[in-house]
């Protein structure tokens, strides 16, 4: 299922806290060698987890991360602003309507239809937060993944070669890519929109949580 928590509230799934921060490490650490900090516990953090972001993840039904996405508000501190204005050349993305996504991770077996729930996810909270659009850096494997879903960026700066390409984009979310993702993460809107009400709506979360267990069962 998706989850939205702010990581204030992280402490309340620790199970899920743990595999997220461990499953960074080794993708971004171990997997694409990427100059991170990873702490005793094994958890991948950086500065950015420590002013409240949205988490955006997939809890798998054993309670552990199956992907994960982060969100800030770009009217405040962002990797784009503080690393890769160079890619940009000084444009001045700040915006309530404008949030930044980062850390986009997958567990090592990840199951295929991950991706596409996140996207789901990220639309989901574009719609109800009434967002315009999200801005992130990527590297070509993850446009490839994106052009596969139908939901490319808007590439505003690209800077190095092959392997070591990285861009800043900016996303919408086009309904006509709906369909296409929706499918290939087996879910509906309706679990979507399900999932992001369990989360920030506490009275109806209960009763919606019960609801989406008799379901499954």
């Amino acid at each position: 299922m998706l989850r939205f928590i702010y990581a204030n509230d992280l402490n309340a799934y620790p199970l899920l806290k743990d595999t997220m921060f461990k499953h960074r490490a080794i993708q971004f650490r171990d997997r694409l060698e990427w100059d991170v900090t990873v702490d005793e516990n094994g958890h991948e953090r950086d500065e950015y987890d420590a002013i409240n972001p949205l988490y955006v993840i997939w809890e798998r039904e054993d309670g552990t991360h199956g992907g994960s996405m982060r969100f800030l508000p770009t009217t405040g501190d962002t990797m784009v602003h503080d690393h890769f204005a160079d890619l940009i050349e000084g444009s001045d993305i700040r915006s309530p309507l404008i949030w930044e996504c980062t850390r986009f991770c997958l567990a090592p077996d990840a199951d295929r239809r991950v991706t596409a729930a996140l996207v789901l996810g990220a639309a989901e909270l574009m719609e109800n937060f009434e967002l315009m659009q999200f801005v992130g850096v990527f590297d070509p494997r993850m446009e490839r993944i994106y052009s596969l879903l139908g939901v490319c960026p808007d590439v505003i700066g690209r800077a190095g070669e092959g392997a070591e390409e990285i861009g800043v984009g900016l996303w919408g979310f086009d309904e006509t890519a709906r369909p296409k993702v929706q499918a290939r993460a087996k879910l509906t809107k309706a679990q979507a929109e399900l999932w992001f009400r369990m989360s920030f709506n506490t009275q109806y979360a209960a009763v919606a949580e019960e609801q989406y267990l008799q379901a499954c069962a």
